[in-house]
């Protein structure tokens, strides 16, 4: 119970930072702080833990193909804030997110590096 609490209290200070750095002169940072590995680190921990390091590198492998979808969620920010308000803006990006994560779910399961 009380690594649960951590967990969730790690998340409320990245919330903290992120709404504190957005007011800033250096408002920008606030963009980095998501991308903070709090919770890779605890993934990696936990699989690193209870499975083979063949599974930490496998998953480490799959983290960097994440960032496909997180990096078409920033285009689509930026392409569509030239051309839709804030709501819609973040609506669209947050479905091409979906449509890429979903992408590379089914293409994982089908090409993944197979562990013993």
């Amino acid at each position: 119970m009380l690594s649960l609490f951590l967990k969730s209290l790690l998340g409320a200070l990245a919330v903290l930072l992120i709404a504190l750095l957005s007011k800033s002169k250096s408002f920008f940072i606030a963009g980095l702080v998501p991308l903070f590995p709090t919770f890779a680190l605890i993934a990696h921990y936990l699989v690193g833990t209870e499975r083979t390091l063949a599974d930490l590198r496998v998953t480490a492998l799959f983290g960097l193909y994440s960032l496909l979808p997180y990096a078409a969620y920033l285009l689509a920010v930026y392409w569509l804030s030239y051309r839709f308000e804030l709501v819609a803006t973040l609506s669209l990006a947050t479905l091409i997110w979906g449509g890429c994560a979903a992408l590379l779910l089914l293409t994982w399961l089908r090409f993944a590096p197979v562990t013993a």
